[in-house]
């Protein structure tokens, strides 16, 4: 027995192999998703690997199934599917490759790295329909033979090693991959104001914001509901104007109501700024937050809405300025929430309501997906 036969899987195992490494790398690309902090780039490390290792698994299925598929009196009803499975994995694989080592594509308001977020949570729907027509669940033999670890050590080692090769490669030639973030974001319009990119996530696009017929209002676990026209919260400072008034406190630091803060978004750039506006903990203090406050609630005037521990929630900053421009329409006007540390799509442009709430809001998530969609919106809450 050769020594690459030695170590390498059995038929079965490689297709359950590969199904294990499309759900690591479906669990790391979601979580990826709303990572920002550079504690969190273990997850993109992972997705990296992890996807290069399930190169080698896939390429080494087709290289067994080709003359299978070659065969047209061999196809069944379920031939198709797999060879769509395999053109949306490639794809899948192919666009994050091309990605990484600096490739780029303009697919209107989208580009390569929105293609392959999109070609991922295909292939889910494409693996579920193929394991209904080939389930061949593995058997106790598989994963009884000594042969399994090793293969395992060096499928994941080889992944490692070129996922090292591929960051050397991007130095070396200087492409734009070597220039990204830890989460994969490109830099694009930092310090230039309001010229960092409008990009879009699902729906949102709402009428441009008549400022007279604009208010906050902060609702929910407080003291009290209180409301807050534009001029109350675009006043210098923190404690300038109203908010100053009603929070019967002495003003804080020189920079209350700046941030320097990056905006990081999932459609793969990211811009830095300086931020003006209001912190969310002054009008948490000028309400009155009851004991039982855990959570505070960022509603946005089409309906579309994210929610931070209270913390986390004081230390953001809802932003009518950047860069000492007055905020556009497309990037939020009249106000948007900045939050450090968060990707973009949770940063809600056109907000008009802090809600503080006991829990966590468990509508959130549905919200991002299908606010605006009653306008038939094309601009999002997001970047």
């Amino acid at each position: 027995m050769s020594r690459l036969q030695r170590v390498s899987l059995p038929p079965r195992f490689v297709d359950w192999s590969i199904f294990l490494l499309l759900a690591i790398e479906l669990a790391s690309g979601l979580v990826s998703l709303t990572t920002g902090q550079p504690g969190g780039q273990v997850v993109f490390v992972l997705h990296s690997v992890v996807g290069l290792a399930l190169c080698v698994l896939v390429f080494e299925k087709l290289r067994r199934v080709r003359k299978r598929v070659s065969r047209p009196d061999a196809w069944d009803r379920a031939t198709p599917v797999s060879v769509l499975l395999a053109v949306v994995t490639l794809g899948a694989l192919g666009s994050g490759i091309a990605w990484v080592l600096g490739g780029s594509l303009a697919l209107g308001p989208w580009g390569l790295l929105n293609l392959h977020i999109g070609l991922g949570l295909l292939l889910v729907l494409v693996v579920v329909v193929h394991l209904y027509h080939r389930w061949r669940p593995p058997q106790r033999s598989d994963f009884e033979e000594r042969r399994t670890v090793l293969s395992y050590l060096l499928l994941i080692g080889v992944g490692a090693l070129i996922w090292r090769f591929q960051t050397a490669l991007n130095d070396l030639l200087n492409t734009a991959g070597a220039e990204h973030r830890f989460t994969g974001s490109r830099e694009e319009g930092t310090d230039a104001g309001n010229e960092f990119p409008v990009t879009s996530w699902v729906a949102d696009d709402p009428d441009p914001i008549a400022i007279e017929d604009w208010e906050l209002t902060v609702t929910g676990e407080v003291g009290r509901t209180l409301l807050f026209d534009y001029d109350e919260i675009a006043a210098e400072g923190i404690g300038g104007g109203e908010v100053g008034d009603r929070r019967n406190e002495s003003e804080g630091s020189s920079d209350d109501g700046r941030l320097r803060a990056t905006l990081d978004c999932t459609s793969g750039w990211y811009s830095v700024h300086d931020w003006r506006g209001v912190r969310v903990g002054d009008l948490l203090e000028a309400t009155g937050t009851a004991e039982s406050a855990q959570w505070i609630s960022f509603r946005s005037v089409t309906g579309y809405r994210w929610s931070l521990p209270i913390e986390e929630a004081r230390e953001a900053l809802l932003a009518t300025h950047v860069g000492g421009e007055r905020l556009t329409h497309g990037h939020g006007f009249p106000l948007r929430l900045v939050a450090p540390g968060r990707r973009g799509f949770q940063w809600v442009k056109w907000v008009t309501e802090i809600e503080v709430r006991e829990r966590k809001d468990p509508g959130q998530w549905l919200a991002v997906f299908v606010s605006g969609f009653d306008g038939g919106n094309r601009q999002d809450s997001n970047g």
